[in-house]
C-alpha cells in the first residue's frame, strides 16, 4: 500500500494531479480488496479449524466404534463356546461315564482275584509236591516197622521213597480243580 501512497506523491510533486489521484483511488481500492480477503482469510481458517477437530472427533468415535465391534465381537465368540461347551457336557451322560469307570474298575478287580487265585493254586500245587516227598505213606510207615521188628532197619538208614504218583502226576489233584484251573488261566492269557 506503500508503493500506491508514494507514486501519487511522485505525480503531484510533478504536478500529474489526476495521476495522484488515480494512484491514491488504486490504492484505496488494493486496501478494500485486501481487507475483504483478509477477513474471507479469517473465515476460511475457522472453517478449517472447525473441519479438523470434526475430523478428529470423527477419528476418535471410528476408533472406539471399532473397538467395541472387537469387544462384541469377543464376546459374542465367547458366547458360542460356552454355548457349545454346555451343550457337550448336555449330551454327557455323567452316570453313564461313573458306570463305564466302575464296570472298568469291577474287571480289574476280577483280573486280580484271578491272578491271585492262580498263584495260590501253582503255590498249592507246589506245597503238595513237597508235602508229598516230605511225608510218607502209611504203607511205608507200616513196611518201616516191619522192618525194625525184624531187626533188618539200620540206623541212619532213610525210609524208602513214595511210589510214583497217580497218573497226573500229584495225588492232590483233582479233574474238575484241573478244568477249573485251565479255564482261569485262558481268561487270565485273555486279559
Amino acid at each position: 500500500m506503500l508503493i500506491g501512497y508514494r507514486r501519487a506523491q511522485l505525480a503531484l510533486q510533478k504536478g500529474e494531479e489526476d495521476l495522484a489521484r488515480e494512484a491514491l483511488k488504486r490504492r484505496k481500492s488494493y486496501a478494500e480488496n485486501a481487507s475483504s480477503l483478509k477477513a474471507q482469510l479469517d473465515q476460511q481458517k475457522s472453517v478449517v479449524e472447525n473441519l479438523v477437530s470434526n475430523t478428529r472427533l470423527l477419528e476418535s468415535k471410528i476408533a472406539e466404534a471399532k473397538q467395541k465391534k472387537d469387544t462384541l465381537k469377543a464376546r459374542a465368540q465367547s458366547a458360542k463356546t460356552a454355548t457349545k461347551v454346555s451343550e457337550m457336557l448336555g449330551n454327557v451322560n455323567t452316570s453313564g461315564a461313573l458306570s463305564a469307570f466302575e464296570k472298568m474298575e469291577e474287571k480289574v478287580m476280577t483280573m486280580e482275584s484271578q491272578a491271585e487265585a492262580l498263584g495260590q493254586l501253582g503255590a498249592d500245587d507246589l506245597e503238595g509236591k513237597f508235602a508229598m516227598l516230605e511225608t510218607t505213606s502209611v504203607d511205608d510207615d507200616l513196611a518201616q516197622m516191619r522192618k525194625e521188628l525184624s531187626g533188618r532197619s539200620l540206623k541212619g538208614e532213610l525210609p524208602p521213597g513214595r511210589a510214583a504218583a497217580s497218573k497226573s502226576g500229584s495225588p492232590f489233584r483233582d479233574t474238575e480243580i484241573e478244568k477249573e484251573l485251565n479255564e482261569l488261566r485262558k481268561k487270565a492269557k485273555e486279559y
